[in-house]
């Protein structure tokens, strides 16, 4: 494992040596980065966020401030993490055992949250493992997901329920002629069964 060399790691910053930290990557003040972990190239990590051990970033992601990404979490490309985003990765947390003994490493397993490519998640939402979170959907500041989450969808409330679609611009989508349109970039989509996909342009 390495930390490339155009990399910046600022000096309060407890990155493993085991880390993999790729070229251009940027690890804030007071934030850790744990044993195996691996960022892609361009990745940003916050102030006091908090990068599991194992876990992996594609390129072009954004960890804000204080998020807490847990192993064995796993980011695709151009992934938003907003401020004091939560990934869990236990299902039944408990500090102790029935017995009454205190849990260690051995006595749970973890499981992971894993979000794809281009998805964003908002302050202080919380993703409950284990849960994916589809392609450039977006859950809103807030949110507690316990469940999957399509590609595009739009996700809010307490648990996140979906509210709407979003296209790769982050905006919400307008229903237009039995199509769903983004209204900044004019792309179009189609709705088949709950699941929403980019309509192919031809020149």
């Amino acid at each position: 494992m390495s930390i490339h060399v155009n990399a910046r790691v600022a000096p309060s910053a407890d990155v493993s040596e085991r880390a993999d930290i790729g070229e251009g990557s940027a690890i804030w003040h007071l934030a850790q980065v744990r044993e195996d972990a691996s960022l892609g190239v361009n990745c940003i990590v916050g102030r006091g966020a908090y990068i599991g051990t194992g876990v992996v970033m594609g390129d072009n992601c954004k960890v804000q401030n204080y998020a807490l990404v847990y192993e064995p979490a796993v980011l695709g490309k151009g992934v938003f993490i907003g401020p004091a985003v939560v990934l869990t990765n236990d299902t039944y947390p408990r500090a102790i055992n029935p017995d009454g003994s205190l849990k260690s490493a051995h006595d749970w397993e973890s499981v992971g949250v894993t979000i794809h490519d281009g998805a964003a998640i908002g302050a202080r939402a919380v993703c409950v493992a284990p849960v994916t979170i589809g392609a450039w959907a977006t859950v809103a500041a807030g949110a507690v997901v316990t469940k999957d989450v399509p590609d595009f969808a739009l996700m809010a409330g307490v648990p996140a329920r979906r509210i709407g679609w979003v296209g790769k611009a982050g905006v919400r989508l307008i229903e237009e002629a039995g199509h769903w349109v983004c209204p900044q970039t004019a792309t179009r989509y189609e709705e088949t069964d709950g699941a929403l996909k980019e309509v192919a342009t031809h020149d």
